[in-house]
């Protein structure tokens, strides 16, 4: 049995060899501009600060943060740089035991999902982050000067982007399993309630303990999830019998 696993498990090693060897790569390089990279990521807090709404600067806080700060941003920025190559890794890994059908889905799974990717990752920065980021710096600033770690910070704004690059892999993901069968709308409509309340829960952990923020944020999750229930519909609807047993079953 072991040996009908070993090339399999050479393969695996050699895919992730691949993936830690180009995000390695990518991470160097990225260390050597992390000051520009940095300058971007910080340009929703600058432009609050801009306003002169809001008392505070960016700080460090601990004689290594800075360090940490530059390892964290160069990272980040080698991961989303990296998503192409890793997603590639993964298609070559599952395709020898895919049918012929269902290789014709996952290429263009791999190209759409790394567009939904920066889809949501430029969502996330350019409309979710600043509203949130102001609205958070704002609430109590006559109490306080909004002195923000520059770690925190830079912790905070990876949640928001990676958090809704991975949202908005929902989609692809509904028509990449519809297509191939597993799933019908009827199925996304039956788990929709379980599905809010995890939504509900996912935005609850990416966003700051306020309200507001954590609807901002749960709205275009739901709305992803509707436009799934939709391209499952258009791709493998599900039969009257089948909705029939499923609405007995509920």
């Amino acid at each position: 049995m072991f040996e009908d696993l070993k090339p399999h498990i050479q393969d695996l090693r050699k895919r992730l060899m691949i993936s830690v060897a180009t995000l390695l790569v990518v991470f160097l390089i990225c260390f050597s501009f992390w000051k520009h990279i940095f300058e971007w990521i910080k340009a929703p807090l600058a432009a609050v600060f801009g306003t002169h709404q809001v008392d505070g600067m960016l700080v460090q806080i601990e004689p290594l943060e800075g360090i940490f700060v530059a390892l964290k941003v160069s990272f980040f920025a080698a991961l989303a740089i990296s998503v192409p190559v890793i997603f590639w890794q993964l298609w070559l890994f599952v395709a020898p035991g895919l049918y012929k059908n269902e290789k014709r889905v996952v290429l263009p799974f791999v190209f759409f999902g790394t567009i939904m990717f920066v889809c949501g990752a430029g969502f996330a920065y350019y409309v979710v982050f600043p509203f949130t980021i102001k609205y958070a710096l704002m609430f109590g600033n006559e109490m306080f000067a909004a002195n923000i770690s520059a770690s925190s910070y830079v912790t905070l704004f990876t949640r928001f982007v990676i958090g809704f690059g991975v949202a908005f892999e929902l989609p692809v993901l509904a028509y990449f399993l519809a297509k191939i069968g597993l799933i019908t709308d009827q199925t996304l409509k039956n788990y929709f309630k379980y599905a809010i309340v995890v939504i509900f829960i996912l935005a609850a952990v990416i966003t700051p303990p306020d309200v507001i923020s954590q609807v901002f944020m749960a709205l275009p999750l739901i709305g992803l999830y509707i436009l799934s229930i939709v391209i499952a519909k258009v791709v493998n609807p599900a039969h009257k019998t089948q909705k029939e047993q499923d609405d007995t079953e509920e």
